[in-house]
């Protein structure tokens, strides 16, 4: 079955006309984007866009021969104009199923939004899912195998794909294609560094897939460091990485600190950003959980471990410390890493990057900052991709 995606942007077109913002301005050549739209095998279109015949053109294509056009989304504004010779757009009542002349059939997918998906099966057995933008999988029930091909807005929705992947629709080997982009996320390197941590991809208009073939799906990094000084954004930085997957265990290492309503404060907006479906667990005990089989790892944040390690181990007094509280320290921290290296499971740890802000005035402050830098570089050592956030800014250090 081949694909080919006229358009991959949103219903308004990246950049969207008359709007002046950064990304707009961005949107250029290859990441200027049409309205999504998608010919099967040139027989089915999905979705009708203004210009889908020019698209269709520059693209080596043709849609003299397609039989069905079917709409996904609601669309605002003036009907589109069809063009010559294309059958009159219509829709698939949710659950019902549709056969093609060509022997392509179509099934409904009811959504949780306006608007409905379609599941494709072509002649050679090859299925593909398309969504619209905003709209993720109403009810699903376990799927009998992944899908080869998945078309959605991995950006806008990415609990969608964390449902495709609960019920086993979409796989390791499921080519996941992003579209509907539109200006919420620069265009360009950022788009693709998101897309990437979410197992997607993106391509630009015009490009033509065959559902089945290998493609280079993007590697999720097994263990991933965020670092990033006070409110930089690493944290939401560190739970969109796994906001796509499903079953994520939330560790908070800084406790509930009773009484104290600006921590309480704290805690609830992290709370109320994190999908429904995340566990969370209150513990410094790390160890354990790296070394148990499970869903990943969201561990938040390795300073806040530390005060608890160094809280245990007597580092504030000079006598203790210097009586077996800086190896134990040592050992704690070895501990920890030599588990981060055997995990099996998915792990994304966030941490405050402190060593380029001012001296801090006492010992005790000073010997924080240190052991902090220490940790954080060997627990970088062990992980695939380290990444610093600063301004909201994400700059990839290593993978």
């Amino acid at each position: 079955m081949e694909l080919t995606l006229l358009g991959t942007g949103a219903p308004a077109g990246l950049p969207r006309p008359d709007c002046p913002c950064a990304a707009c301005a961005c949107a250029l050549g290859p990441d200027a984007r049409a309205a999504a739209s998608v010919l099967v095998d040139g027989a089915l279109l999905l979705d009708l866009t203004p210009g889908a015949a020019f698209a269709a053109a520059r693209a080596g294509r043709s849609l003299t021969g397609v039989r069905q056009v079917l709409l996904s989304h609601p669309h605002d504004g003036p009907a589109v104009e069809v063009p010559a010779g294309l059958p009159q757009p219509g829709r698939v009542p949710d659950g019902r199923e549709l056969t093609l002349l060509t022997g392509h059939r179509v099934r409904a997918v009811a959504l949780d939004a306006p608007g409905t998906g379609y599941a494709v099966t072509g002649p050679d057995g090859q299925r593909l899912l398309y969504l619209p933008p905003g709209g993720a999988p109403a009810g699903l029930e376990a799927s009998a195998e992944p899908y080869a091909t998945v078309v959605l807005d991995v950006l806008g929705r990415p609990d969608a794909l964390a449902r495709l992947r609960e019920t086993g629709a979409v796989g390791p080997a499921t080519d996941v294609v992003a579209v509907h982009l539109d200006h919420d996320v620069p265009p360009g390197p950022e788009v693709r560094r998101r897309l990437a941590a979410a197992g997607a991809r993106a391509v630009p208009d015009g490009t033509t897939l065959e559902a089945g073939a290998y493609e280079e799906v993007p590697d999720v990094p097994r263990r991933t460091l965020v670092l990033g000084g006070a409110r930089s954004g690493k944290s939401v930085e560190a739970e969109r990485r796994l906001e796509s997957f499903p079953e994520v265990l939330y560790v908070a290492t800084g406790g509930s600190r009773n009484g104290d309503t600006e921590w309480a404060a704290r805690v609830s907006a992290h709370q109320e950003r994190r999908p429904g479906s995340w566990r969370t667990v209150e513990t410094c005990d790390l160890v354990p959980l790296l070394k148990d089989d499970g869903p990943p790892l969201l561990v938040d944040c390795l300073s806040l471990w530390l005060t608890d390690a160094m809280d245990t181990v007597g580092a504030w007094d000079d006598a203790e410390w210097a009586d077996g509280g800086e190896r134990a320290l040592r050992d704690r921290v070895r501990a920890l890493t030599d588990a981060v290296r055997e995990t099996r499971r998915t792990l994304v740890a966030v941490s405050n990057e402190v060593g380029s802000g001012i001296v801090p005035a006492t010992a005790s402050g000073r010997r924080y900052r240190d052991e902090l830098g220490r940790l954080n570089t060997a627990f970088a050592q062990e992980c695939e991709q380290v990444l610093l956030v600063v301004a909201g800014q994400t700059l990839p250090l290593r993978g």
